[in-house]
């Protein structure tokens, strides 16, 4: 739910540090040094700055935290590794693989960010993993830039492996045109699931309907049994792992253009807008399982069955529910090798027990 208080803060700093300022432009005005006690005001005027500087730093950070949150839809602090009460998923020992130098460099989605963090704390050493620690002043080697990023920041070189759904054609275009080659390691699987107000009447769709809902071909919901009204499609921006899942559901069906404002930039945005109430009656949007079910909490949707067929664990699992794909943990073919052992141990015993205790489908084990 949105926090009053925290939403303030922005505004409270900016007032507070605007207030400081002014005292600095004013001691600056009257400086002089032919005046008696200047050495005073030049330390008046050093200090204000330092008061106003380390203040500006924390109200961006505040500001810029609020923005992450409200754009995810989810506080990615609370599933920080080696934090206190963090909601990480653990093993129920020590883990057989341990990393103590060289830490490989995490990135990746924000619905996938609880599982690598549980990787990282059971085979990483401990420390501070700050998931949004990306600037020079705040490196971190275990982040979380969301899936476009993520993709963009291990073609450049800047992270080593990235923790995401399959690849949009354009990010292997991009990845090709930089002489990179993807190396894809399939570490569980997930549905993508379409989602709307839990007023509105209609609970399941065909994958046809959906489909025809996307390309622009079905839009109104007295079509597919609800009330009559326009459907609004909400969908998300290139490049995100779930807009390229929807691509791939949409098959050979043209995916209809979508206004502006029916493309929120976040996961938690897509969610946040299907649930408003001005849009209780005719919005639809999607996202992953995991993210929509176990990560965001306190919105009114309900996931809709495709086929009939609700997306849960068994029918993840045993592939009755139509619309599931595996996610990966991907590096480049250069770096492959390098990083193999730990890879190995995702897709072992250990890390996919981390996988289900995280509330993701593990591999199906041979």
């Amino acid at each position: 739910m949105d926090d009053p208080v925290a939403g303030a803060r922005p505004i409270v700093w900016t007032i507070w540090y605007g207030v400081a300022l002014v005292i600095v432009i004013m001691a600056l005005y009257d400086f002089s040094p032919l005046k008696k006690g200047h050495l005073k005001r030049i330390a008046l005027i050093g200090t204000v700055l330092g008061v106003v500087f380390f203040g500006s730093v924390k109200g961006y950070y505040v500001y810029t935290e609020g923005l992450r949150i409200e754009e995810r839809g989810v506080e990615l602090m609370d599933y920080q590794p080696f934090k206190e009460k963090s909601d990480l998923a653990e093993l129920d020992g020590e883990s057989s693989f341990k990393l103590d130098s060289k830490l490989p460099r995490l990135d990746g989605a924000t619905a996938l960010y609880p599982l690598y963090a549980s990787f990282v704390e059971a085979v990483y050493p401990s420390g501070e993993y700050n998931p949004y620690g990306i600037e020079e002043w705040d490196e971190s080697p275990v982040v979380s830039t969301t899936t476009g990023e993520a993709y963009d920041r291990l073609i450049r070189g800047e992270t080593d492996i990235i923790f995401v759904a399959g690849p949009s054609d354009l990010q292997v275009a991009a990845a090709e045109k930089a002489g990179v080659q993807f190396n894809m390691t399939p570490i569980g699987r997930e549905a993508f699931v379409f989602f709307v107000h839990e007023d509105n009447p209609v609970d399941s769709l065909k994958l046809e309907e959906i489909q025809q809902i996307y390309a622009g071909d079905l839009d109104d919901w007295s079509e597919v049994g609800g009330e009559t009204d326009t459907i609004r499609a909400f969908q998300r921006p290139e490049g995100s792992g779930s807009q390229t899942a929807l691509q791939r559901v949409m098959g050979e069906e043209k995916l209809m253009d979508a206004p502006v404002e029916d493309v929120p930039e976040g996961m938690g945005g897509i969610i946040k807008q299907t649930a408003a109430y001005h849009n209780h009656k005719n919005a639809i949007g999607f996202s992953f399982r995991y993210y929509a079910t176990e990560m965001v909490e306190d919105h009114d949707i309900k996931l809709l069955q495709v086929n009939g067929i609700a997306p849960t664990v068994e029918t993840i699992a045993d592939g009755t529910y139509p619309i599931t794909s595996e996610f990966y943990a991907i590096t480049t073919e250069e770096n492959y090798e390098t990083y193999k052992p730990f890879l190995d141990w995702m897709t072992s015993e250990e890390g996919q027990t981390l996988v289900e205790r995280t509330g993701y489908v593990p591999l199906a084990q041979d």
